[in-house]
């Protein structure tokens, strides 16, 4: 008996080490963040990374894009939507034991809207008129016009909170106020976040996150099946899914994002100043071959910049059908001939797999292309700070983003007066109908301009340990918030 309750008792020992010792994950990630500063940085891997893990904001979004509180318990909306009153959370800490109060938020704020900003949704902040603190867990923003979608403005990851004392070392040692607090980052291998033991709210289940970076489909596949990561959120390798879902030890994950995965155009660079080039571009595309061809399947046709699970969208493909012969007829009526096009293919293997597609599509119908394969941190500097290039695919993953196209100085540098005067109405519009309006018109015009080549909505197909749970199935915003992952057994 003795012996036998001894066993017992070893057995239930050690049960419950192999239990407690399963808090801690490794995931896949495609890109290796530039930066973990995600208030002065464009790539959306630093969100991946960062996003409601280490920084938080006023708000913030939840796994169905809904906009919830976050550092704000709540608030006011006054003034017919020109003000906003925020009460902030009581007992917040940053990770480096200093307080979070209503003087941070100042502080992010008019830092993020400020002339010499670096923030790369500067859009965001435009509309802010003032930023008063009231008292230590109270702040007050007035507007220059009325936005009944600040508070969704505020859930960008390009609005968290950060503080004067530990802003200018975020890029390389992030300090926020989350559920994790960051460990360690050996460049080109891995970043690690640890829980944090202070946090306000509720703790992480997890002790601690590895995002390890690997670019390669192969070594991806590789990786999963040899247990080397636990998950891969935005798996690179589709064309192995069938194989990991039907592995027991494996849960396919797929879901949507907020990813128009573009061709886009340099708009001033001649000839793509030409309306009929950018058009004759766009009916040389064949958008099903693309997501056959480089995606096995996994994403959806778009015409315009928005995302077909919006209410809003607008089906406009139409606009844009394969028609090469459309194509030559439009270059032949703009005077272009043998024309030769630079394209830039940044590392996801939706750009390299689909470059390589489009560069086919584009001579059958008398373009000619020379593809330079860059890496993450050259495209930023090469094409989207320098809009040295012609054409170039990436997908743009932050939320509800078609108000990118009002900004003149953006990479592939539209700005159309008429379609900034659109955005200012959005702006001022606080009327769902109204906004919807607005917001087709916009898809519409510029579909019509054939601004950018629109390919697909980047589909989410991810694969985890079957034992996992809490990952997000969409991305209504680019992140790998670890907030409610656990374990099971």
């Amino acid at each position: 008996m003795l012996n036998r309750l001894s066993l017992s008792a070893f057995l239930a020992m050690t049960a419950g080490t192999a239990f407690a010792a399963q808090d801690t994950i490794t995931l896949g990630m495609v890109l290796e963040p530039p930066n973990l500063d995600p208030t002065a940085g464009a790539a959306a891997a630093i969100d991946e990374v960062v996003y409601a893990n280490i920084f938080e904001g006023l708000t913030r979004f939840g796994p169905d894009g809904s906009v919830r509180p976050a550092l704000a318990a709540s608030w006011d909306v006054e003034d017919g939507a020109s003000t906003y009153v925020f009460h902030l959370h009581a007992g917040v800490t940053f990770h480096d034991g200093t307080a979070m109060d209503a003087e941070d938020v100042k502080f992010s704020l008019d830092r993020a809207r400020a002339e010499d900003s670096a923030n790369a949704q500067k859009a965001l902040f435009a509309g802010i008129e003032t930023v008063e603190v009231i008292d230590p867990l109270t702040v007050k923003v007035r507007l220059s016009a009325p936005n009944g979608n600040f508070p969704f403005n505020m859930a960008w990851g390009d609005a968290v909170i950060v503080a004067p004392e530990s802003v200018e070392t975020d890029a390389t040692a992030p300090v926020g106020t989350g559920p994790f607090r960051f460990a360690e980052w050996v460049q080109g291998d891995h970043v690690t976040i640890e829980r944090n033991p202070d946090y306000w709210g509720e703790p992480a289940a997890l002790s601690k996150a590895t995002f390890r970076f690997i670019s390669d489909p192969t070594a991806a596949f590789a990786a999963m099946m040899a247990g080397d990561v636990d998950a891969f959120p935005n798996f690179p390798a589709p064309e192995t899914l069938p194989q990991l879902g039907a592995d027991p030890r494996f849960r396919v994950i797929v879901g949507s994002t907020e990813g128009e995965t573009i061709l886009a155009m340099n708009n001033r660079q001649p000839p793509l100043d030409d309306a009929r080039v950018r058009e004759a571009i766009a009916h040389a595309i064949n958008r099903q071959e693309i997501i056959d061809g480089a995606m096995f399947g996994y994403g959806t046709p778009i015409g315009t910049h928005f995302a077909p699970h919006n209410p809003d969208y607008e089906d406009l493909t139409g606009l844009s059908a394969y028609d090469p012969e459309r194509s030559k007829a439009l270059l032949a009526e703009a005077g272009v001939s043998d024309l030769k096009l630079r394209l830039a293919l940044p590392p996801p293997t939706y750009a390299r797999r689909g470059g390589e597609i489009i560069a086919a599509q584009l001579a059958a119908a008398g373009i000619a292309t020379e593809i330079t394969n860059v890496e993450w941190a050259q495209w930023l500097e090469q094409v989207f700070k320098g809009k040295d290039f012609d054409l170039t695919i990436v997908s743009h993953t932050e939320p509800a983003d078609i108000n990118i196209y009002a900004r003149p100085d953006y990479y592939f540098q539209y700005g159309k007066t008429e379609f900034v005067a659109l955005m200012d109405r959005l702006n001022l519009a606080t009327d769902a109908g109204e906004r919807s309006a607005i917001l087709k018109e916009a898809q519409e015009m510029i579909a019509k301009d054939y601004v950018n080549g629109y390919l697909f909505q980047l589909a989410k197909t991810g694969v985890a340990n079957a034992k996992i749970e809490g990952l997000w199935e969409n991305a209504p915003t680019q992140a790998n918030d670890l907030t409610a992952v656990h374990w099971t057994e």
